[in-house]
């Protein structure tokens, strides 16, 4: 069996794009690469990118309200935890229209 290095047009050998100089930029995704020194380059995120990047740090955030939970699984073992599914869908939804593209 033969093995390429055939990934098609659109991939770029990532050494020769470096020895080069050539700008990944990516004007549609919002995104662009920028030469820096010989050993490192610049990244510009998007702002749904940057977005993302910032829930991935808040839910990986070890902070708990343990008073909170504690509170809120006594109403749901005593069957008195009612939820407004209306409000939550309202909220979903304006959360949603409020994201960057």
């Amino acid at each position: 069996m033969k093995v390429t290095n055939n990934a098609g047009p659109n991939v770029q050998n990532i050494n020769s794009a470096k020895s080069k100089g050539v700008d990944g930029a990516d004007a549609k995704k919002g995104s662009s690469v920028a030469k820096g020194d010989a050993d490192s380059v610049k990244v510009n995120l998007s702002d749904r990118a940057q977005a993302f990047q910032k829930a991935k740090e808040i839910a990986s955030k070890s902070e708990v309200d343990h008073a909170k939970v504690a509170r809120l699984q006594k109403l749901i073992d005593e069957g008195k935890y009612n939820v407004d599914a209306s409000a939550v869908a309202d909220r979903m939804v304006d959360e949603h229209l409020m994201m960057p593209e």
